[in-house]
């Protein structure tokens, strides 16, 4: 097995624990076998990865996409992760988000107008004004899939 290999089948491990093993089965419809191959490092398992969609089902049910963000530390890239996790979605769709848009718009406008008071911008008031950007940019996110949801990305 390749080193990328155990590595993938490390962090599907650390997915499936993170879940729990009995929730897992029921998430994705898996018996405790088959998601125990997906990441054992037996010869006769190494060529056996668990497919994307059950990535998918049990990402969503974990606290943190365990698979995803070793996929991108593989490719050089990194993740910025979403710890909003609502238990549903709020109501109300694009309306909703224009409303949230602005209310997220006028914090970042306070967090600048505070950081600004003496000129200049300090490392810790520009991490306040990169959450605020990226909270602003998450709205924006949930509107675009409102939009497409609801019009079909026309």
């Amino acid at each position: 097995m390749t080193a990328i290999g155990r590595y993938l089948k490390k962090h599907t491990e650390a997915l499936v624990k993170d879940v729990g093993i009995e929730q897992a089965c029921r998430v994705t419809g898996k018996s405790k076998a088959t998601l125990g191959r997906y990441y054992s490092d037996h010869d006769e398992h190494a060529d056996r990865y668990m497919p994307i969609e059950t990535v998918a089902l049990l990402e969503q049910a974990a606290r943190y996409p365990h698979v995803t963000g070793a996929l991108a530390e593989l490719s050089g890239t990194s993740l910025q992760y979403d710890e909003r996790r609502p238990n549903s979605e709020r109501p109300g769709g694009v309306n909703s988000d224009v409303i949230a848009l602005s209310q997220r718009f006028a914090m970042l406008m306070g967090e600048y107008q505070q950081s600004m008071e003496d000129g200049k911008i300090t490392v810790n008031e520009a991490k306040r004004l990169l959450k605020e950007t990226t909270l602003l940019q998450q709205v924006l996110i949930d509107m675009k899939l409102h939009l497409e949801q609801d019009h079909g990305g026309a």
